[in-house]
């Protein structure tokens, strides 16, 4: 009779985001992992194949969450970045991670763009779609990391900010809707 498995990738998967956000990428190690999770490191080799492994499937739990956070918004604009926003409040580390688009597979990221992409057509047309989405992530993805970095220190409301972002691009996004 096989030994029952003490652990599962889920588990680990779990275990890893956890350290991620404690320890950062550095801290996320498969020893670390094997004993959250209550194993011997070897043991995390019937589930994940290697440390670049454990990364990859810890940056596709942080893309499927914010696909979640995406997905319970009405689809606007302001509420997919707020959303952006807030996943990247909750789990700074693994929004870091995902900027590291290389860890992540290519369909999940596909995905994931799919309603800034929606919400950049509604707004700028189906033909500048594409640049306006390029421009909403930059954006919003260099305020959030000034944000997370604690790059804003000339004072003032940073909610108010992002807002103030937010309607600007609306507007320049609406305005601009002939594709030039």
């Amino acid at each position: 009779m096989p030994t029952p498995e003490k652990t599962s990738l889920s588990a680990i998967v779990a275990a890893g985001r956890d350290i991620l956000e404690s320890g950062g990428q550095d801290g996320l190690t498969m020893q670390s992992v094997a004993n959250r999770v209550g194993v011997r490191a070897p043991s995390l080799y019937k589930h994940v194949r290697d440390r670049a492994a454990l990364l990859a499937a810890v940056a596709e739990a942080a893309i499927e969450d914010l696909i979640a956070r995406f997905e319970a918004t009405d689809g606007s604009l302001e509420e997919l970045a707020y959303a952006y926003r807030g996943f990247a409040q909750d789990r700074p580390e693994g929004f870091r991670l995902l900027m590291l688009s290389t860890l992540a597979p290519a369909e999940a990221l596909e995905y994931a763009a799919a309603p800034i992409l929606r919400a950049s057509r509604q707004l700028a047309g189906e033909s500048g779609g594409l640049e306006a989405a390029r421009l909403v992530t930059a954006w919003a993805t260099g305020f959030i990391q000034m944000e997370l970095t604690g790059a804003f220190r000339l004072g003032g409301d940073i909610d108010h900010a992002f807002e103030y972002g937010l309607v600007r691009m609306r507007r320049a996004l609406t305005d601009g809707s002939t594709g030039q």
